[in-house]
């Protein structure tokens, strides 16, 4: 499990370190940082596939995601007695990521490449450090894996042992030093973070896939785009926990029932409803009713990663709904660490009812994302690697 989350010059998060438990919500007003975060995990995510590189790009660059304000804010721009403006810079151009969990912490440096004579890449992101360490705060006694430029070093007992001098800056240490004998806390972090997965606004408009059969295959995990939710949900049924799939359904329609029909190697999903002779198809569900099978499929995966992140899971949700996926999402909680991003005050409401919810709201001061309430004396521990 994840007990901190640390970003700095991301975005709107110029140094933001926020604690963890099992159950977060994250909300906070439009353009208060929500989606920066958001962005921010799925971005360390792509790191332990070796995408984290180009997803940078597909983001518009470096330039494009770094923080956008001065590199100091004084008490003095604070009060209003300075102008906000920038400054000569005193720091390297950076972007870092990182997080601590029970086993191990992880943090990545990302900044401009060294200028190369004749190459058309000199703009490309690398990776100029990455560090994997055991215990909550990184120091040189706890660190396991440390990656400097090209060089890759890992712990052998009281010395070092060099994996790599070649390393690509575009290359993560997680992608091409995960060795199991040479490097196993590598490979087990990789493994961990490759587990990880995010629901992002599923399509339920007429043309979705989750509306049209798909292919009849075991399914314990729903795809991102939700085509393969009627095979999901069968594989809930004959694997998972069928008893708490019929009620998540009960507690959203009552009476209601899902139908799986196969036909020539292919599923259909759709529903029966109390009062009617017949079963709904997928193409005749409402917008809503989709969507909540797809969080459902989600969140009843009979294969739990050991990190879920929803965004904005209310949407196209009517709000008597939201009462029926908090629970979900609660239950959904006691196998896996779950990371809500939503603005929908009752579904926020729901959750924070359950006593064991760690409810986060974000707020902009001069540009940079805060948490709300958290002062520099209550947030986590947190040492970024020097370069």
């Amino acid at each position: 499990m994840l007990n901190t989350l640390a970003v700095a010059n991301y975005r709107s998060l110029r140094q933001l370190v926020m604690p963890l438990s099992r159950l977060n919500v994250i909300t906070g007003a439009n353009g208060s940082g929500k989606s920066s975060v958001y962005r921010a995990l799925r971005l360390l995510a792509e790191t332990a596939q070796g995408r984290a590189i180009s997803t940078l790009a597909r983001e518009g660059g470096l330039q494009s995601t770094l923080w956008a304000g001065p590199e100091t804010i004084s008490r003095a721009m604070r009060r209003g007695d300075a102008p906000i403006q920038g400054t000569v810079r005193k720091d390297v151009v950076h972007l870092r990521l990182g997080f601590t969990g029970d086993d191990f912490g992880y943090a990545i440096d990302i900044g401009m490449p060294e200028p190369v004579p004749g190459s058309l890449f000199s703009q490309d992101p690398e990776i100029k450090r990455e560090c994997l360490w055991a215990g909550p705060i990184l120091r040189p006694a706890a660190l396991l894996a440390d990656r400097q430029g090209p060089l890759v070093k890992v712990r052998d007992s009281r010395d070092w042992r060099i994996l790599s001098k070649t390393i690509a800056g575009f290359d993560s240490m997680m992608l091409q030093c995960a060795d199991p004998l040479l490097a196993p806390e590598v490979l087990r972090l990789r493994e961990e973070m490759r587990s990880w997965r995010f629901y992002d606004h599923f399509r339920s408009d007429a043309d979705a896939t989750a509306r049209q059969p798909q292919i009849a295959t075991r399914t314990p995990v729903l795809g991102n785009d939700g085509s393969d939710l009627a095979a999901a949900l069968q594989t809930i049924r004959e694997i998972g926990d069928s008893d708490a799939l019929d009620a998540a359904i009960d507690d959203a329609f009552p009476g209601s029932q899902i139908v799986i029909t196969p036909n020539a190697g292919r599923f259909s999903v759709g529903m029966r409803q109390h009062g009617l002779l017949r079963a709904l198809a997928a193409t005749e569900l409402s917008d809503g009713t989709l969507r909540y099978l797809l969080l459902v499929a989600a969140l009843l995966t009979p294969r739990p990663p050991a990190l879920l992140v929803l965004n904005e899971p209310e949407t196209s949700l009517h709000p008597d709904l939201l009462p029926a996926l908090a629970r979900l999402i609660q239950r959904a909680a006691q196998d896996t660490q779950v990371i809500v991003v939503s603005h929908a005050a009752r579904l926020i409401a729901a959750l924070e009812r359950s006593g064991d919810c760690n409810s986060l709201m974000l707020e902009k001061d001069f540009g940079e994302t805060r948490i709300a309430g958290l002062g520099d004396l209550e947030r986590p521990a947190w040492q970024w690697a020097a370069r």
